[in-house]
């Protein structure tokens, strides 16, 4: 007989379809089915698809529909339970976690994707109240620490970390060549890249790596670094660009569908962020075999170790000289690191070996087969 398990998502706005896709993924091959259901958004035919569940649902709220007592939203989720009876329940977000937390005696298991969830003294009271019926996961050891620190009446293997994933080889097929990637971005051949993607913001501190890179400049004449993504630091980040005089060589390219696809036009990968709670374009950097480079914070230096470079938060120079280091590798030292990657994805961050690691649990193992 299946059992079922709740998968309830704030929404499917990346990158939390691909979350939804990838915890749905952890039921293949057990008897359990999963409903993943979306708070907001419209229903989408492409969305069905992609979260890789037995049901999905469409509740069709708007963000301002979601906020305060959420009394309706609670009220179609208990009416769902009515329905199918849910075994325990995964909860992406706080929000999410709140509304599971009304469905009384449904054990739910609160994903995490970022810092600070737990600073107010109100979550802080709502875990407590909760906790016989709560465990937390985050993203990382970093969130997961946040949290523990945050919530030092619960045991501490009640919060736990389950990361972010990708099938190596299925991304890889997904890759277009260097050639055709570096066409599609309008990047020339000859030219050493740099590059970095994600949202123009300060936690991303791409003000540190154009400063680092203007100093890499004038050594490398060939260096060129690329930035792709949107925010409201663009124009900050275009002002201090012309001020450096880098307009020739440092390129905005906005917001690329599927960036990941096109990697391979890239020489190295250079993430600024300041608390990055995991970092997965770190991961899709290392799929498409580039050398990486990250701040020596948050979970990138965990994604990082043992298989890239790091840095200190926010220090220009030392930045630099990571680039001109990545700059200057040898074609040997490159194929090992691309080694290193490949088996640090493979032990830590591969579907079988996340699988594994969410069946080990220690608050699953009553819902293990």
């Amino acid at each position: 007989m299946s059992k079922r398990v709740l998968q309830l998502c704030h929404s499917y706005k990346a990158p939390f379809l691909d979350c939804a896709r990838q915890y749905a993924d952890l039921f293949q091959d057990t008897t359990y089915d999963v409903t993943t259901v979306y708070l907001t958004g419209p229903q989408d035919d492409t969305v069905r698809q992609g979260s890789a569940s037995d049901e999905v649902v469409f509740l069709e709220y708007t963000s301002r529909d979601i906020r305060g007592l959420k009394r309706r939203p609670i009220a179609d989720i208990r009416h769902l339970h009515g329905i199918r009876r849910f075994d325990f329940a995964v909860a992406h977000r706080f929000k999410a976690l709140y509304i599971c937390s009304h469905i009384p005696s449904l054990f739910t298991l609160g994903v995490h994707h970022g810092f600070g969830d737990y600073q107010r003294w109100n979550r802080r009271w709502f875990a407590h109240r909760h906790r016989q019926r709560l465990a937390l996961l985050g993203v990382s050891d970093a969130v997961r620490d946040d949290m523990r620190a945050c919530l030092t009446g619960l045991p501490e293997n009640q919060v736990q970390t389950l990361y972010n994933r990708i099938d190596l080889m299925g991304m890889r097929q997904g890759m277009v060549d260097r050639d055709t990637a570096r066409a599609h971005l309008g990047l020339n051949s000859g030219h050493y890249i740099f590059a970095n993607v994600g949202r123009l913001h300060p936690d991303k501190d791409q003000t540190t790596l154009i400063r680092g890179f203007a100093s890499v400049a004038k050594q490398l004449p060939d260096a060129r670094l690329v930035i792709l993504g949107a925010g409201r630091d663009e124009q900050k980040l275009r002002q201090l660009t012309e001020s450096l005089g880098l307009n020739e060589r440092v390129w905005f390219l906005g917001v690329v569908p599927e960036a990941w696809r096109y990697f391979r036009a890239f020489d190295s990968f250079v993430l600024s962020s300041d608390h990055e709670p995991f970092g997965m374009v770190l991961l899709e950097a290392m799929a498409a075999g580039i050398p990486v480079a990250a701040t020596d914070c948050g979970g990138a230096r965990e994604v990082v170790r043992s298989c890239g470079y790091l840095f200190p938060l926010a220090d220009v120079d030392a930045l630099a000289r990571v680039m001109l280091e990545l700059h200057d590798l040898a074609p040997a030292t490159i194929t090992d690191l691309q080694q290193r990657m490949d088996s640090q994805v493979q032990t830590h961050f591969s579907p079988e070996a996340v699988q594994r690691r969410f069946w080990s649990l220690p608050f699953l193992q009553a819902y293990k087969e």
